[in-house]
């Protein structure tokens, strides 16, 4: 396997990812640069909605919101499909917006997919697949959720991401 894995430490068991530099270069680099950064330590799951996806990558588990660098190009293009079990880039209704927070797919969610150029159609960048875990994250998808400050779908019990590293196969 020559594209780069991480393993993504949570409170509800480890998360192993295979990153698909191959098709989302620029995507990849950015996410590595966070993991290398140590960035997503004590962040957490802040997003989970059963049968959908949950959301990590960009709030402390004081739901206090981490600074980030600039956004990125989306990569959606690249012929990734947003599949149960995939990782894809968060981002606002703006394409061109992602930075550091991510999902991971537990469902088909082909309605996520690149599309078209139009900004309400570039779908959003697939650039990963957990390779072992997928129970930990169905784990995580089965909790209870409820509204909290701005946000819907908190999880009530905190999933928190310990630590994301690279991790040699």
């Amino acid at each position: 396997m020559s594209n780069p894995v991480v393993l993504m430490e949570t409170s509800s068991g480890d998360i192993l990812i295979e990153l698909f530099e191959d098709k989302a270069p620029e995507t990849v680099k950015n996410f590595l640069s966070y993991v290398d950064e140590g960035f997503y330590s004590n962040t957490i799951f802040h997003r989970v909605i059963k049968n959908f996806m949950i959301q990590g990558g960009g709030y402390s588990m004081r739901l206090e919101e981490k600074t980030t660098k600039a956004p990125i190009k989306n990569e959606a293009d690249n012929g990734e499909k947003n599949l149960t079990g995939t990782i894809a880039m968060a981002r606002t209704a703006a394409p061109h917006s992602a930075t550091a927070q991510f999902y991971i797919n537990v469902a088909d969610n082909a309605f996520l997919d690149h599309r078209s150029t139009a900004d309400s159609e570039y779908g959003y960048c697939v650039f990963g697949k957990v390779i072992d875990g997928i129970d930990n994250v169905n784990k995580i998808q089965k909790l209870k959720t409820k509204p909290q400050g701005m946000h819907d779908d908190v999880p009530t019990e905190s999933v928190l991401i310990t630590n994301v590293s690279r991790f040699e196969v």
